[in-house]
Parts: structure tokens; C-alpha cells; sequence
């Protein structure tokens, strides 16, 4: 029975999407950094391939309800954590250059 608050909904569960989608998604975040990397100012042209993929990737996650629902109960997991302890706890994020 959790009641979710307007920020919480649209900018903090929205935050955990982004960051775990990336993580799922790390493969082609990889890919197009690589190729920008290499192809410096024709990065729009030359990379077109790989930020499609990438934006595939991660529009499949932000679009899936299921992962919503994922995403939402670990916000409410460290939400019940932070009022039980007063510690916020950071998300472990797997090192990515974006």
C-alpha cells in the first residue's frame, strides 16, 4: 500500500529506469561511445547505426510495464529503507562513460 507522490512518480522512479535501463543496455552504450570516439564531428553520420540501436534498446525498457513495475518496487525498497534508518543508500551503477 504505497502511495506514490508527483516527484516520485515522474522524476524519481523515471531516474531508476534511465540508470538500470543503461545498465541492460550497456552493450550498445559501448558500442555508440566507441564510435563517436572514433569518428569525432561524423559521429552523426558514421553512428547513425549504433545510436539507433542504442535508443531501441533502451525505448524497449522505458516502454515495457513490467519494468516500471520493477523499477518501482526498488524505489519503494529504499524508500522504506531511508525512513526506517535515515540512510540513503546510492545505487550501484556499473562504470559506463555515459
Amino acid at each position: 500500500n504505497a502511495k506514490l507522490r508527483h516527484v516520485e512518480k515522474d522524476v524519481l522512479i523515471p531516474q531508476i529506469m534511465r540508470d538500470r535501463a543503461k545498465e541492460l543496455c550497456s552493450d550498445k552504450v559501448q558500442a555508440f561511445t566507441r564510435c563517436c570516439q572514433e569518428t569525432g564531428f561524423l559521429m552523426v553520420v558514421k553512428c547513425r547505426q549504433e545510436n539507433t540501436a542504442l535508443k531501441d534498446c533502451l525505448v524497449g525498457y522505458y516502454s515495457d510495464p513490467s519494468f516500471y513495475e520493477e523499477c518501482k518496487a526498488e524505489y519503494l525498497k529504499q524508500r522504506e529503507e531511508y525512513r526506517a534508518t535515515g540512510i540513503k543508500k546510492k545505487r550501484q551503477k556499473v562504470a559506463s562513460n555515459v
